[in-house]
């Protein structure tokens, strides 16, 4: 797992070489590897100076998740991170001097072990990045990225690192001091080893164990370190409502560890990397972030016996907003777009679109003007269904209307390949009504996107009754050719996602409706971890648009449809009050011209509160608790994976990752407990709150929907 050898001029060179997985990764066999490795150099008489570096594409790319997955106990943390702390402590106090010669990308443990050595050389390729990422994963670096790090480049400079996991280029490390040296490819070796020929007395001696080392801007008890903190503590309580530790657990081991030597302040980062590797957030967050999330996008549960399907041409039916976004991503992901409307001036104001979120993005610099032009040149705005032809997926984006998609459908199948697919971007419609319009109901399917599309990085991939297994198959590979992330779901109203959102916004118009005070609605939204309050997210959106989808609801089903306890409230909003949501500069919100917005006053008139208002948590817990009960059905009916539950909840509306997504806050709760707390809820609000049976049987048998 280590190269290592000699040369004449007693130069040792130590490569990273961890074969047996996609990069090089920091687990027990490479550590034990690493550590023998440095041993070897820092007791060969012959060696003077090391060089460490990777003989694969990234240097090293920092700890084994699954390892840290598997830790159970403080001692058993310890035990799994202290190995690679004390070796890199060894290594900095060897008296021989260490160069890192940073070939690719060093995240985590990767840039550590590049801190620790005494000089860092990176090629001058803007692919690489360097950063200490472990916050996303609600971890810290425990192998000294909190203690060096601040040691080297100031307090103020290293938080952001630290706190929001910040990566950056070598040439963006450079300027803020994380590394010595850009150099270009071919010279990476050559200038170490020319630097370790050169090296004289004291190279080998960090600036932190030299007599009369100060932090550079100030050690944590001065002015200006002291202030950042302060400011530091209360944007992370606002930001993270204290439900994510790893942000809190990195302040305290910046602050309490700078005021003290390197030694005591690595065994400081220790304790606080054990007690966050044992806690059930960061074991939700890494479950969910990276393993749950990386399966999805591996597309692991596609079908492995249908041959992968390549995209060139796609055709976009409809150019309003959602066949606009369409269109623009799929044409940045290098795919020829037939974009068709009514008639071709309907359609270029769908390009248009494109245009102008691609103008934002040549204005940052983050796209340049010539691949926005490449980009605009490959959608063809039409009006004529005979252009369709040569695509091998058409995407039905017009608005949500029966009889309006069974005919755009009937004219577009007409034109169509007969091996091109058909899907329908319906939020709405069931995916198997809409295949009865279809001559080729197997190849069919939906599509269901979230708005806006060009951010929103979630697909559902919807299977209707006659939806075959290679049209499943072949719409997860058009999902990763345009780099978004696919959960499948089974057929049924409004899906999985709309389903199981739509139990947020009802539960607040519901609590609305029986008097709790809207702001104790809001705030309980907010502590919750939710992205946006619920009457807020619910102006965003449109309090017309839900308006009409009951409607719409009660039109289907005719005389067995159930009148809901947000149907009032809905009704009261649209009907009697005209307020319809922000668009229209009025909904739960004031939107003031001078900008902001505050709830608007008439909602006490309207919906008294009642005297005695419920706690804080009671209002919490409805929230949160009614999405992942209707997730619980969903999976309890087949719709939907518990994987793509979490995934889906993650990305199509930002459930809280430290919770593990909406089942995963059912297992850190406990299934026992979470009936329990269904049951009273039911007791004292309604059945909306009644327990699937299959949830039911897992609390006694005391299950979970994901290992533990």
């Amino acid at each position: 797992m280590i190269d290592y050898k000699t040369d004449a001029d007693g130069i040792a060179t130590l490569s990273w070489n961890v074969t047996d997985r996609p990069t090089n990764v920091m687990n027990e066999a490479s550590i034990a590897a690493f550590e023998a490795a440095v041993k070897r150099a820092i007791g060969d008489p012959m060696v003077k100076g090391v060089i460490v570096t990777s003989s694969r594409k990234d240097f090293v790319a920092g700890g084994d998740l699954d390892l840290i997955r598997r830790i159970d106990g403080i001692e058993a943390s310890m035990a799994a991170s202290g190995p690679v702390s004390a070796i890199l402590r060894r290594l900095e106090t060897s008296g021989k001097p260490f160069v890192a010669a940073i070939n690719g990308t060093a995240l985590g443990g990767g840039l550590e072990l590049a801190l620790a050595c005494h000089r860092r050389i990176a090629a001058a390729d803007p692919g690489i990045r360097l950063g200490l990422p472990e916050v996303t994963l609600g971890l810290l670096p425990a192998a000294g990225g909190t203690q060096r790090l601040p040691r080297m480049i100031g307090i103020g400079k290293a938080l952001p690192y630290l706190l929001e996991g910040r990566k950056v280029a070598p040439e963006a490390a450079l300027e803020a001091g994380i590394i010595d040296e850009v150099v270009p490819p071919g010279e990476l070796l050559t200038r170490a080893r020319a630097w370790l020929l050169a090296a004289g007395e004291g190279a080998a001696i960090k600036s932190w164990d030299a007599k009369g080392f100060r932090f550079p801007g100030g050690g944590p008890q001065t002015p200006g370190p002291m202030q950042i903190f302060f400011g530091a503590s209360a944007a992370l309580m606002s930001k993270t409502q204290g439900l994510y530790p790893a942000p809190a657990a990195i302040l305290a081991c910046v602050y309490d560890g700078c005021q003290v030597d390197i030694d005591t302040g690595l065994r400081i980062e220790q304790r606080q990397f054990a007690r966050l590797a044992t806690s059930a957030a960061t074991k939700n967050m890494i479950r969910l972030l990276f393993f749950s999330l990386g399966e999805a996008n591996r597309l692991a549960d596609r079908p492995r016996d249908v041959p992968l399907r390549d995209y060139s041409r796609v055709g976009v039916l409809g150019a309003g907003m959602m066949g606009a976004g369409l269109a623009y991503v799929c044409a940045q992901a290098d795919l020829d777009v037939v974009l068709l409307d009514v008639n071709v001036e309907a359609a270029e104001k769908g390009k248009a679109y494109g245009a102008k979120v691609m103008d934002a993005l040549v204005a940052k610099g983050r796209l340049s003007a010539a691949q926005r032009e490449a980009a605009l040149d490959r959608v063809r705005c039409t009006a004529d269904y005979r252009d369709l032809a040569g695509c091998q997926l058409v995407i039905e984006a017009v608005f949500e209307n029966r009889e309006v998609k069974a005919e755009v459908m009937r004219r577009a199948e007409a034109a169509m390949d007969a091996d091109a697919l058909l899907a329908s971007n319906t939020s709405t419609l069931p995916i198997t009504s809409l295949a009865r319009n279809s001559q080729r109901p197997e190849r069919f399917l939906g599509l269901h996107f979230f708005s806006p599309i060009e951010k929103m990085p979630l697909i559902e991939v919807i299977r209707g009754e006659r939806t075959s297994e290679a049209t499943i198959a072949h719409a997860l590979d058009f999902a990763k050719r345009i780099r978004k992330t696919p959960i499948v779901v089974n057929d049924c109203p409004a899906f999985y996602a709309n389903r199981a959102f739509g139990m947020y916004p009802y539960e607040a118009m519901t609590m609305l409706g029986e008097g709790v005070a809207p702001a104790l609605i809001e705030n309980a939204g907010r502590m919750a971890g939710m992205p946006m309050p619920p009457l807020a997210l619910i102006d965003e959106f449109s309090i017309e648009l839900l308006y009409k989808a009951m409607r719409q609801a009660r039109a289907d089903q005719g005389e067995a449809y159930r009148e809901q306890p947000q149907d009032a409230v809905l009704t009261a909003m649209v009907e009697q009050l005209d307020r319809p949501g922000r668009k229209a500069g009025k909904g739960f919100y004031d939107y003031p011209k001078e900008g902001g917005k505050r709830l608007w006053p008439g909602l006490a008139k309207m919906f008294p509160p009642v005297p005695e208002q419920p706690t804080l948590d009671e209002v919490r817990e409805r929230l949160m608790f009614s999405q992942s009960l209707e997730a619980a059905r969903c999976v309890a009916e087949g719709i939907v994976s518990p994987r793509d539950a979490d995934v889906g909840a993650l990305l199509g509306w930002g459930f809280p990752a430290v919770l593990g997504g909406v089942l995963g806050q059912i297992d850190t709760l406990g299934a026992e407990a979470f009936v329990e707390a269904c049951d009273r809820l039911a007791r004292r609000h309604g059945e909306r709150f009644e327990v699937p049976v299959a949830l039911r049987e897992m609390a006694r048998a005391r299950g979970r929907y994901h290992p533990v």
